[in-house]
């Protein structure tokens, strides 16, 4: 079985051109990696926008989301979920005796 080319197979080959640059294959950090997973867990965010802004697949950032989850990515502690202290002020309730009910409902107000 012969093959034809088309092309002179002794001699000159062609112009070879190399290009420099990206290979368009990203290594990012395990830090990166966290925030971007950490930035699409906010309230409001979808996926697809953070992964476009960060030159991302939806598909890596959902792996990464799922890393954090079970606990293969740690948040670094700058992220790390922060909670508000719980302060009474007792000061401006009057002060009264009051049998419980249960007809008189809990009030609670978070300023």
């Amino acid at each position: 079985m012969d093959v034809d080319l088309d092309v002179p197979t002794a001699g000159y080959a062609g112009r070879l051109e190399v290009l420099e640059g990206p290979t368009g294959r990203r290594v990012r950090s395990e830090a990166e990696r966290t925030r971007i997973a950490a930035e699409s867990l906010m309230p409001g965010v979808q996926v697809a926008a953070v992964a476009r802004k960060h030159g991302a697949t939806r598909w890596q950032v959902y792996d990464w989301r799922r890393r954090l989850r079970q606990g293969q990515l740690a948040l670094p502690e700058s992220m790390a979920p922060m909670f508000a202290q719980l302060m009474v002020d007792d000061s401006s309730v009057p002060q009264r005796r009051m049998r419980p009910s249960k007809s008189t409902p809990a009030k609670v107000e978070i300023v």
